[in-house]
C-alpha cells in the first residue's frame, strides 16, 4: 500500500508548479483527479515540440511536457466557467481531502470555488492556492509566471558569468521557481493533512511562487542580510566556498584540434583541500597560510583561482577525476542530458521508467526520486486521453450513471 492511499485529491491546477505538486502528492499514492477544460484540457498538452511519435513516426499530441508532469493521476473534464460545471466540483469536494487550484486570484470565488465557499461543504477540506504572488500583497492582482519571478526574486541577478567577464542577467535552464513552489506545496499540504486528522479542521494553503523564490535564495539571502553586501554572479564559482568552481582541464589527445574539456571541483572544507593539493603535487598550496583555511581562500580569491586554473590544465578530465575520486575530493563531470541518462549510476538508481504508451509501446520517461523502503511509489503511465477517466470518476464517486453523463455531457459540463 502506498503511503497516501486513501488520500482523493481535486486538482484544479495546470502548466507547472501545481502539476508538480499533485504529481509528487500521486507517485506517493493518493488518487489525484485532473480537472481539466474540455476540448482542450492543461496547456501543456500542446507546449511541443517535442510530441509523442506513433508508429509512423509522426507528431501526435502528446507533449512532452505534459508527459513529464501528470503521471499517476485521473483525467476528467470539467467546464468550471458554466453553472453545471462549478456545481460539478462542488458535489466531488466532499468526497475529497485536497483541493489545489492555480487561478488569479478572486478567479475562485466568482466561481464559488474558494476556500471560504468549499470549507462549508467540507470542514477538513486542506484548500491550496498556487499562485505568482499570493493571496495578499499589492502583487496579489498581478500575474506571475517562473521566469518574471526568478528575475523579480533575485534569483537572475546571482545566476550567469560575473559581470566583468561580459556576464549579465541569466535564468536557470529549468523554471525552478515553479518547481519549488511545487514542492513547498506538497510539504504544504502533508502538514495540513496531519493537522486535519487530529482536528478535523482543514486549511488554506497560499503558496505563492516569489515568496518561494526568496525562500531559495538560501545562504545567498542570509549572507545580504547579514552583511549588507548585495552578491553579484559570479559565475560557476561559489559564493563562499574556494575552490568550488568549473575548471578547464587538458584535452584528450585525440580530441579535435582547439577542444576544450572541464570538470566541476567542489572542495567543501580544508580537509578536502589539503587532499586536493597533494593529487595535485602540491602541498605547498595547502600550506599556505592564506590559503590553510577556507576564509582565507575566499579573501584570496583572486590568487589562488588563476594558480589552481594552470595546475588543472596540466592533467585530462579522466585523470584528474579518477585521481580526485580516489581520494574522497568532491568532484565531477558536466553532462549533457544524452550523457545523464546512460550514466551507470543513473541507470542503477532507476531514474528512468519504461511504459507501454497507446502510441508508444518503449515510452520512456524520467521517475521519482522517491524511494520508501515500505511504501514504494507508484508508476503509471500519465493519462493520455484528455478526459479518459470521467465517466470512471463520475461514476464511482457520485454514481453517475448513463443518463446523467449524457445530460452534462450535452449541456457542456464535461
Amino acid at each position: 500500500m502506498n503511503s497516501l492511499h486513501g488520500i482523493r485529491v481535486l486538482d484544479l491546477s495546470r502548466v507547472l508548479a501545481g502539476p508538480w505538486c499533485t504529481q509528487t502528492l500521486a507517485d506517493l499514492g493518493a488518487d489525484v483527479i485532473k480537472i481539466e477544460r474540455p476540448g482542450t484540457g492543461d496547456d501543456t498538452r500542446t507546449w511541443g515540440p517535442p510530441f509523442l511519435k506513433d508508429a509512423q513516426g509522426q507528431d501526435t499530441a502528446e507533449a512532452a511536457y505534459y508527459l513529464g508532469t501528470n503521471r499517476n493521476k485521473r483525467s476528467v473534464t470539467c467546464d468550471i466557467a458554466q453553472a453545471g460545471g462549478q456545481a460539478l466540483i462542488r458535489a466531488l469536494v466532499p468526497h475529497c481531502d485536497v483541493f489545489i487550484e492555480n487561478f488569479k486570484v478572486g478567479d475562485m470565488a466568482r466561481y464559488g470555488l474558494d476556500y471560504a465557499s468549499l470549507k462549508q461543504l467540507n470542514p477538513k477540506l486542506v484548500y491550496c492556492s498556487v499562485t505568482g504572488f499570493g493571496q495578499s500583497g499589492p502583487y496579489a492582482d498581478r500575474a506571475g509566471y517562473d521566469y518574471a519571478v526568478q528575475g523579480m526574486g533575485g534569483l537572475m541577478s546571482v545566476t550567469g558569468e560575473r559581470d566583468d567577464l561580459g556576464g549579465g542577467p541569466q535564468k536557470v535552464g529549468v523554471a525552478v521557481a515553479d518547481l519549488f513552489t511545487g514542492m513547498y506545496a506538497t510539504v504544504g499540504i502533508l502538514a495540513a493533512l496531519r493537522h486535519a486528522e487530529h482536528t478535523g479542521v482543514g486549511q488554506h494553503v497560499d503558496m505563492a511562487l516569489l515568496d518561494t523564490q526568496v525562500a531559495m535564495l538560501a545562504n545567498l539571502g542570509a549572507n545580504y542580510l547579514v552583511s549588507g553586501k548585495v552578491p553579484g554572479r559570479a559565475g560557476n564559482a561559489h559564493q563562499n566556498i574556494v575552490p568550488y568552481q568549473v575548471f578547464e582541464v587538458q584535452a584528450p589527445a585525440n580530441a579535435p584540434a582547439g577542444s576544450k574539456d572541464h570538470l566541476i571541483l567542489a572542495v567543501g572544507n580544508d580537509s578536502q583541500f589539503a587532499k586536493f593539493c597533494a593529487v595535485a603535487n602540491r602541498p605547498d598550496i595547502a600550506a599556505d597560510p592564506r590559503y590553510a583555511k577556507n576564509a582565507g581562500r575566499v579573501n584570496h580569491r583572486a590568487e589562488l583561482v588563476p594558480l589552481l586554473e594552470s595546475i588543472m590544465q596540466t592533467r585530462t578530465k579522466a585523470d584528474w577525476l579518477a585521481a580526485l575520486e580516489a581520494a574522497k575530493v568532491p568532484c565531477g563531470a558536466i553532462n549533457n542530458l544524452a550523457e545523464v541518462f546512460v550514466d551507470p549510476h543513473v541507470q542503477a538508481r532507476h531514474m528512468v521508467t519504461d511504459w507501454a504508451h497507446p502510441v508508444e509501446p518503449n515510452l520512456r520517461l524520467v521517475a521519482s526520486p522517491l524511494k520508501l523502503s515500505e511504501t514504494p511509489v507508484r508508476s503509471d503511465l500519465p493519462p493520455p486521453l484528455l478526459g479518459q477517466h470521467t465517466e470512471e470518476v463520475l461514476g464511482e464517486i457520485l454514481g453517475y450513471g448513463a443518463e446523467d453523463l449524457q445530460r452534462i455531457r450535452a449541456q457542456g459540463v464535461i
